[in-house]
């Protein structure tokens, strides 16, 4: 029989870690009919989560498989698994089982629901979904390693910057009634009292937008913490660029 076991970002436990790690394995493992079913299901986690994200421990053997088994299984390879952390998504034949943790009810009946829609009316979802996860798990992933940008030397918000943030109002406005605090970090580069300065504005315009996008501003507080914490050498330009950087906590 055909398994397929995805664990949803292992490594992600919501509450607990920063931002920057949020490239956490998402490891596939089992056994599939054919190299073509393998290709697909790899294809999917990998536009969903990013290459360098995705463990192969798949496993091709030629065993008996239901009509379209590999095409069902890619359907339920959506955005809405990126809403559950510690997670894991067993296919076994037609028994699917998704188990991790999501924010609140709704999120639960939720990412069920499109797992029972993206397959057919012979396959049997459970829902093993906890509830009560804080959702930082849903904006790390979400914010994934990308960088909200500014106009250089100010807390102007790019187009770049402003379209992940539209991203990050949509994830915001799931997580409900969350507080998240909005952190600002610089390079190293010229006197530290400027960069805080810096870091503190930019934070209080990615506040600004997102209240602009109907985030509560009561949610919402901000910090800036200058060049104190970097996450890259800042002796190389492509360190500079990575502590340069918003970051999300939910308190």
């Amino acid at each position: 029989m055909q398994r397929l076991v995805v664990f949803l970002a292992l490594a992600l436990c919501a509450g607990t870690l920063p931002a920057q790690d949020a490239a956490a394995p998402v490891i596939a493992e089992g056994v599939v009919p054919d190299q073509a079913t393998k290709s697909m299901i790899l294809e999917k986690l990998r536009e969903l989560y990013g290459t360098e994200r995705v463990v192969d421990r798949v496993q091709v053997e030629s065993i008996p498989a239901p009509p379209n088994w590999g095409s069902y299984v890619a359907n339920m390879i959506g955005p809405g698994l990126q809403r559950v952390s510690e997670g894991k998504l067993e296919v076994n034949g037609q028994s699917v089982r998704i188990s991790g943790e999501v924010v609140n009810e709704a999120q639960r009946q939720q990412v069920a629901s499109e797992l029972s829609l993206a397959s057919n009316s012979t396959y049997t979802v459970t829902n093993g979904l906890g509830t009560g996860g804080s959702g930082q798990g849903l904006l790390d992933a979400t914010l994934g390693d990308r960088i909200i940008e500014f106009e250089s030397g100010s807390a102007r918000l790019t187009d770049l910057g402003r379209y992940i943030l539209d991203e990050m109002a949509e994830k915001l406005q799931e997580i409900g009634e969350a507080r998240v605090q909005i952190v600002g970090h610089t390079d190293d580069v010229g006197q530290r009292q400027a960069n805080l300065a810096l870091s503190q504005a930019r934070a209080e315009a990615v506040r600004a937008y997102l209240v602009e996008q109907g985030i509560p501003r009561d949610n919402l507080s901000v910090l800036g913490k200058g060049p104190d914490e970097p996450i890259a050498d800042n002796a190389t330009d492509e360190g500079r660029a990575r502590n340069r950087r918003i970051q999300f906590r939910v308190l």
